[in-house]
Parts: C-alpha cells; sequence; structure tokens
C-alpha cells in the first residue's frame, strides 16, 4: 500500500532550480546573490574584529597596540639621545646641503596640528620669526608611531622642544613659515620645556598693534562702549604685554625692534671710536643731585644720602678735565618726573659724547649731526628686513634724511620765525625767549619736512633761559647759548652745547641761575676747574630709546625699551 500522503518529500536547495520554469530560476539566483553579499560582509566584519583583537592584545578590550616609537618621543630627559650622525642647525642658515641630512633642531612650537590619526603638521620657530613646517606620519615599521604622532600634534604652543628630523624640499613652497622652501620630516620629538595649556597673552596677539599704552587699565565710562579692532585676534594693552613679558618679548615685532637697538648702540660706537673717541663708564650712584631740581631719585646710601644720576655730563667733563680730547659713554640715566607720556620714561639709555673744542663750538654740533646721520643711514642698509617687520605692525613712512651738504639747520629764532609765519594760528605769537612745548616742536617738524623734505634737522641758538647753568653764552649775543637740539618726526632727541670752562665765568652763571655755587655737588664741579686749566669742550647726550622709537615712527618709546620705567611701573 502507498504511504500516506501527509509527508510530502523536502523542497530542492536554494540553488536548484526547483520544477515550475524560468520565474523559479530567476528567484532562485537573487537568494543566491544576496547570500553571497552579506557571506563577504559578515566575513570583513570578522577580519576586523581579529584585527583589533590582536592589536588589544592578552589585556583585554581597550589596552592599546604595542608602542615601538617610546623612545623617540616624550619629555626629554638626561637619558635622552639622538642620532650619532645628527647635524645641529639654525634656520637661519639651513640651505640646499642640508636637504636629506638628519638634522637637530631646538627651537618653540608655534601652532601645531593633526591630519587625520597618522599625519601632524607643526610650526617650529627660533628667534624672532625664523619659523620652518615640521611633518610627522606614522610608519610601517613603527618608529614612528600613531602614539607619536598624537603626542607631536598634542603638544601646546610655545613649548621648547628638541627634534631630530630630514630636512626635505616641500612639494610647494610653505608661505606661513619665512624658511619656506625645507620642511623637516620628524623622526624624534622631545619637550624640553612645556608651556602651560592657557597662555596670558599669545604670540599672536603679543605681534599685533599695542591698543593701550595706559599703565593702568582704564575705566569705561558709564554708556560708553569699549572699542574694538577688526580682527579675530583680539589687541591687548601695554599693561598686558608687561605682565606678560615673556611672550611680549617673544613677539618677531618687539624682536626686531630690540635688534635695530642694538644696531644703533653699535653705530655709535664705532663711528666715535673711529673718529679717536675713548669710551668710559659714568656712575650711576651720586653724592649729589648732577643737575639740581626736583626731578632726581634720592635713596639711603648706608648713613648719607645718595642719589641716582639724572646725566653723566658732569662726568663726561671730568674726563675731559682729566686729559681726554674725546670721550663717549652708554649709561642709564634717571629721571623722578612725574610724567605719564608715551614719550617719557623714568629711566632711559643716553648715548653721550663730549669733546675739546679747538676753534668753534660748531665742531661738536657737526660731529653730533654725523654720528646721528651715519646710525640712520646705518639703520637703513643694516636693517631693512627688521625695519619692513615693524612696519608690517606698525606702518609708517621712510625716514626721510637731507641730502649730504644740505643739512637743515635753523637757530632758535628762525624756527619760531617759521611758526609765527607759516605755522598753525596758535603759534603766530610765539617767543624767541621761551623755550618751545612739544607741540610747537611737532607743528615745526611738519614745516621742515613739507618745506625741506627732511625728517632730521638741528635748532641752533636756544635761549639762555632755556638752558642749564653750563651752558656757554654767546659771546656775541647773550641772550642766546651756543646750544642746541636735534629732531626727529619734529620730536627732540639731543640737548647739547658748548659748556663753560672758567669757573669764575661758572660761578658768574650759577649765581644769575640762583644757585649756589657752593652747594654740596655743585662746588665739587665747579673746583675741577679751578684744580687745573681745561680747555674749551662741548657735547650733547642722545636719547636710544627715543632714536629707535623716532626713527621706526612707533606710537610710544616704551616699545622701544627693554624694561621700560614709568612713574606706575616698576616690574618686571
Amino acid at each position: 500500500m502507498a504511504e500516506s500522503s501527509s509527508n510530502p518529500a523536502p523542497p530542492p536547495p536554494a540553488d536548484v532550480p526547483a520544477e515550475g520554469g524560468e520565474d523559479a530560476a530567476s528567484t532562485s539566483k537573487k537568494a543566491a546573490k544576496k547570500a553571497e553579499a552579506k557571506a563577504k560582509k559578515e566575513a570583513e566584519k570578522a577580519r576586523r574584529a581579529a584585527e583589533r583583537a590582536q592589536a588589544a592584545g592578552p589585556s583585554g578590550a581597550g589596552a592599546q597596540a604595542e608602542d615601538l616609537a617610546t623612545d623617540n618621543y616624550g619629555q626629554e630627559t638626561h637619558e635622552t639621545k639622538l642620532s650619532p650622525d645628527v647635524v645641529e642647525i639654525n634656520l637661519k642658515t639651513l640651505g640646499d646641503e642640508h636637504v636629506g641630512k638628519t638634522v637637530e633642531l631646538r627651537a618653540w612650537i608655534q601652532n601645531a596640528r593633526m591630519q587625520g590619526a597618522k599625519m601632524a603638521f607643526v610650526e617650529l620657530r627660533e628667534e624672532g620669526n625664523w619659523t620652518i613646517q615640521g611633518v610627522i606620519a606614522a610608519n610601517a615599521e613603527g618608529t614612528i608611531s600613531r602614539q607619536m604622532v598624537k603626542y607631536v600634534g598634542g603638544i601646546n604652543p610655545e613649548s621648547f622642544v628638541v627634534v631630530e628630523a630630514t630636512v626635505e624640499k616641500p612639494l610647494e613652497p610653505v608661505k606661513s613659515c619665512k624658511v619656506s622652501n625645507y620642511e623637516l620630516h620628524i623622526k624624534k620629538c622631545f619637550v624640553h620645556a612645556a608651556a602651560p595649556a592657557a597662555l596670558g597673552l599669545t604670540l599672536a596677539a603679543a605681534n599685533r598693534p599695542i591698543a593701550n599704552f595706559s599703565d593702568e587699565e582704564p575705566a569705561l565710562e558709564e554708556g560708553v562702549e569699549k572699542l574694538t579692532v577688526e580682527s579675530a585676534i583680539p589687541a591687548a594693552s601695554m599693561l598686558t604685554h608687561l605682565d606678560n613679558i615673556v611672550m611680549h618679548k617673544r613677539a618677531p615685532v618687539q624682536q626686531a625692534i630690540a635688534d635695530i637697538r642694538i644696531e644703533v648702540k653699535d653705530l655709535f660706537r664705532s663711528y666715535l671710536k673711529n673718529l679717536g673717541f675713548k669710551e668710559f663708564e659714568p656712575p650711576c650712584l651720586i653724592g649729589a643731585a648732577s643737575e639740581g631740581g626736583s626731578n632726581v631719585f634720592r635713596l639711603p646710601y648706608f648713613e648719607k644720602e645718595a642719589f641716582l644720576a639724572q646725566s653723566p655730563q658732569f662726568y663726561k667733563q671730568f674726563e675731559i678735565a682729566g686729559g681726554r680730547k674725546r670721550v663717549f659713554c652708554i649709561a642709564p640715566v634717571f629721571r623722578a618726573e612725574n610724567s605719564n607720556t608715551p614719550r617719557h620714561m623714568t629711566e632711559f639709555t643716553g648715548l653721550d659724547l663730549e669733546m675739546e673744542i679747538k676753534r668753534d663750538y660748531t665742531e661738536v654740533l657737526h660731529t653730533l649731526e654725523g654720528v646721528l646721520l651715519h646710525i640712520f643711514r646705518g639703520i637703513k642698509e643694516r636693517c631693512a628686513e627688521e625695519v619692513e617687520l615693524v612696519r608690517s605692525v606698525y606702518p609708517s613712512e621712510d625716514f626721510l634724511l637731507p641730502e649730504p651738504g644740505k643739512e637743515v639747520r635753523l637757530t632758535f629764532a628762525e624756527g619760531q620765525k617759521l611758526l609765527r609765519e607759516e605755522g598753525p594760528e596758535e603759534y603766530h605769537n610765539v617767543s624767541d625767549d621761551e623755550d618751545m612745548s612739544t607741540p610747537q616742536e611737532k607743528a615745526l617738524g611738519a614745516l621742515i619736512k613739507k618745506k625741506f623734505n627732511t625728517d632730521f634737522y638741528v635748532l641752533d641758538k636756544f635761549p639762555e633761559s632755556a638752558r642749564p647753568f653750563y651752558a656757554k653764552e654767546d659771546p656775541t649775543n647773550p641772550k642766546v647759548t651756543n646750544a642746541y637740539d636735534f629732531f626727529m618726526r619734529g620730536q627732540e632727541i639731543l640737548s647739547g652745547g658748548q659748556r663753560i670752562n672758567d669757573p669764575v665765568e661758572l660761578e658768574a652763571r650759577l649765581r644769575r641761575k640762583g644757585m649756589d655755587p657752593s652747594s654740596q655737588g655743585i662746588k665739587e664741579y665747579v673746583q675741577v676747574f679751578k684744580d687745573a686749566g681745561v680747555p674749551a669742550h662741548g657735547g650733547g647726550g642722545i636719547g636710544l630709546d627715543r632714536v629707535v622709537a623716532w626713527y621706526l615712527n612707533l606710537p610710544s618709546v616704551h616699545l622701544a625699551a627693554y624694561y621700560p620705567r614709568t612713574p606706575k611701573r616698576l616690574l618686571p
């Protein structure tokens, strides 16, 4: 008997066409492709899972793959070693001869950024704005691991690092870096000194124009909005700069100003030495106010009272009296003046000279004029790059000089006459017997620039009332003196003239000025001219900070000083 129909035979396999024609066969093929795709996807998932499990190792989930590069990065210690064939470089001297070589660079991290998980870019900076791009990428050998790349890409800006790298040429110049035709392929990187995660003043802000030169943060009046500068990087005040002195001084613009200042001193010194001048060192501590008046700093000195020198004036003259014919000094000068302006400081650096006069005091004037013209031309020649950098932050026009043989020298009376006739209305009644105010000086400077096409000029024959007791009066006109001021962009940067070398004449002038020739500090000065015959002499004192500031047309002389001192600022 046949079996019961209640137990039918099983269906054919999916990959075997079922009876029933072409439609059944087509459906079976689609299902097969779907199954195949799913199987491949599952296999790929399994492969990746296996890789992750292998990377995790026996420690279990979350453990990191073994880092073979641990000796090539991290905090620098006494055990840190670079490769034996490494060549030390400076970015200033980097050239084609270094391409392909392994080098060592010690620099600051200026910027760092990750490019995915396996690559990072850094900007490395030496002094000033000398920067170069560094590249680090993980490799198959494991000498540069992903962990190392992540570490380098995460180093805080302004950290000081030591890198070992290969010098290579980039595919295209790196426009963001000063050294644009080379880049460093980093093989080792060690942090020598780490910077904090947040800086009080960023380098970008430090290299922007200073917004406010007040020593105190100004309080905003009610209803007045704070002015903002159109930039993604906020401007900072001078107060913020000086409270963050390290970053202030790291700014390329400040280092450029400092480099120009160094050149000014070198140019001053070399010019005078070539003319037979001898350098000497005046004291800063003295026993009496050197020029009288109240603008002197007093301090206890054992059981006595001492003063900070207002000027090396007396000591320059002592050197002449002591047998020197020509002397100069570069020294600090202290003035206890409560002047809170962008052109005053309580301590500044003086460039001073004194020399014997053979025939006429204009010998001194021409020497001072010569040294300043030498300085101005030297800055233009030696510091073109630094000047350009400063102007990129503090824009200014070129400093105009007179043509050789056409130097502008006016008497004080001629300057006042020019103001009366061609100056602003408020100066139409200025007197030849009164000293000029700062606004008058600036107005006259603008007139002279327009008339003579120069930013540098001399005013001679200052009125007697505007000069100190030791200034020699003009023997043909006792109302004026053989004394002069030099100007840059309408601002005074030098005072000088012929000194009185006759003790009788000196004592008489002191009395006319209301001073006692026998008072402490003054009698010792007068005695020098009584002790021995002293030749006629003259000189001048140049404010180094002002020369730098006015040449660059900076908004404040404080920018030209290393550590500006004002009535409200004694730190840092």
